[in-house]
């Protein structure tokens, strides 16, 4: 399934893109192929995973000024207290908007386990809505994705109440274990096999919807350039938020 357009002045686009750093399985490094393919999905929101470097000041493998002058998209600015270096965002997590929405707050979140894992969660107003985002990237043992889906849930029970949807490499292999401890508040899916991008045999990215979404379409965005870009192939969905 691959993307088509939603009229529907309450229903939007979200996505989510491992981007490997812009490193394409030609092994080339290349911003401007991954700028390519995320315009191509017409997205108001997409998560982007691995954004940046993993050396030094964690530099932006995906430059903001590239966002800025090549795109209808601009990166969440996080909070002063969340500095990562010379970074999109953090922990390697970027959460991109279409120009014109409004960042209401966001922050970084620090999530347990061996690696350095974190999450982006931003509030923000989009067509008339106020919604929640969390852009994450788990880690690689289950015991870890489980502690830190937990420490997600307990982060958002902390704050006021709003609408919410995590968006994601979740790296869970299994379509039905690994994601218990994101309680019953959320219903998670797998838009399909999103990795490896040259042979597709596991849905690792997701998208957890709380109270209040509805989900209308989502797929893989298998063309162009996506089969190239990186590792994974970028995850969309049109969803539906009815006014509170």
């Amino acid at each position: 399934m691959d993307c088509k357009s939603t009229p529907d002045a309450a229903s939007f686009r979200v996505a989510s893109y491992n981007i490997r750093k812009c490193v394409g399985l030609d092994r080339l490094r290349s911003p401007e192929r991954v700028m390519g393919v995320i315009s191509a999905l017409d997205t108001d929101v997409i998560a982007l995973q691995e954004a940046d470097k993993r050396l030094g000041q964690r530099p932006a493998a995906l430059p903001a000024n590239m966002i800025e002058v090549e795109s209808d998209f601009f990166p969440v600015p996080l909070s002063p207290d969340d500095p990562d270096g010379d970074s999109l965002g953090w922990h390697g997590n970027a959460l991109l908007l279409r120009k014109g929405t409004e960042v209401i707050t966001a922050k970084g979140l620090h999530l347990p386990g061996l690696e350095p894992r974190g999450a982006i969660i931003a509030d923000i107003r989009l067509k008339s809505r106020t919604m929640r985002i969390v852009g994450l990237h788990l880690g690689l043992m289950r015991r870890h994705r489980l502690l830190q889906l937990d420490a997600i849930r307990t982060a958002l029970e902390d704050m006021k109440a709003a609408p919410t949807l995590l968006l994601g490499d979740f790296n869970e292999w299994s379509p039905h274990k690994g994601l218990e401890t994101l309680g019953s508040d959320f219903t998670t899916h797998a838009p399909g096999r999103s990795f490896h991008a040259a042979r597709p045999i596991a849905a690792l990215d997701r998208i957890a919807l709380g109270q209040g979404f509805e989900l209308l379409d989502a797929g893989v965005h298998e063309k162009g350039a996506a089969a190239m870009a990186s590792d994974h192939l970028p995850i969309w969905a049109d969803v539906n938020l009815a006014a509170r």
